[in-house]
């Protein structure tokens, strides 16, 4: 086999590497173009009005999406207090108690396929097993449609960052005679408290702008929210509605609610990575 000369293999690392930047360029370009149209054409409707009002008929001046915003809150922490905790208990499973087992093998093949299903199958999933029999859309349905798309995010993460935990921390706790719960609940969670706080908040931010599961589940609604057992105001269905009407003003709110989810899930990415940030310094 003709060995290859040292200048060849320095030009072919070139040409990876240019390939590589630019690559990476291309996707900062395009996120970047999007956030500036998101900000130019969003801004203007971010007013106090936007916050705090209901949406005002068509062609009237005035309105917001205070009920939107409020409905999106609650189905996003009603779905963060389902999906949350299972995740957290499927991932320690997976970690501490199952490990090799066939069950936890079995959890993970499942977990692995439920992250990569479409949302919207999942919101037509929980559109036959409740809205249907409910005889209607609810907050619920909507809440347990997001639960479940967070659900594997967390239990992975979860397992994840357990098993960053050294073993030795594990056998000193049961060493000192503490049980098997009390070990994983009171030393290992908290050596890996910043890795699940960090799942967690991927999770949110993972659903926090799923529009298909809410068409299915919690649809929309022009009042506050007053139960979750009828159709709840969101602002992702309230955004492909207002952006899919031809009226002017509704297009404006659409944008200013792009802007709003847009800025809450950089919010959280932030986050995540301030928290990722301190944890590698400490």
């Amino acid at each position: 086999m003709k060995e290859r000369s040292i200048g060849f293999r320095r030009n072919i690392d070139l040409v990876v590497k240019a390939l590589s930047g630019l690559a990476a360029l291309t996707g900062i370009a395009f996120l970047v173009w999007i956030l500036i149209v998101i900000v130019v054409k969003g801004l203007g409707a971010i007013r106090p009005e936007f916050f705090t009002q209901l949406p005002a008929p068509p062609m009237m001046p005035g309105g917001g999406l205070g009920n939107a915003i409020l409905g999106t809150g609650i189905i996003t922490t009603l779905a963060t207090l389902i999906g949350v905790p299972i995740g957290l208990m499927a991932g320690i499973f997976l970690s501490e108690f199952g490990r090799d087992s066939f069950l936890a093998e079995l959890v993970r093949y499942a977990t692995n396929i439920l992250m990569g299903t479409p949302s919207i199958i999942i919101g037509v999933f929980v559109y036959v097993i409740m809205v249907a029999p409910m005889g209607g859309f609810s907050g619920y349905s909507g809440s347990v449609a997001l639960a479940i798309i967070m659900l594997p995010v967390v239990a992975r993460t979860t397992e994840d960052m357990l098993n960053l935990v050294p073993d030795a921390v594990r056998e000193s706790a049961l060493a000192l005679g503490a049980p098997r719960w009390k070990a994983t609940v009171g030393v290992v969670f908290r050596a890996a408290r910043t890795g699940l706080v960090t799942g967690s908040l991927l999770a949110v931010a993972r659903v926090s702008g799923e529009t298909a599961p809410l068409l299915f589940t919690a649809l929309n609604s022009p009042f506050w929210p007053r139960s979750l057992s009828e159709p709840t105001a969101n602002l992702p269905v309230t955004i492909f509605n207002y952006a899919m009407s031809p009226y002017v003003d509704w297009q404006a709110m659409a944008w200013g609610s792009s802007l709003l989810i847009t800025t809450v899930i950089l919010g959280i990415t932030v986050l995540v990575r301030t928290i990722l940030g301190r944890r590698k310094t400490t």
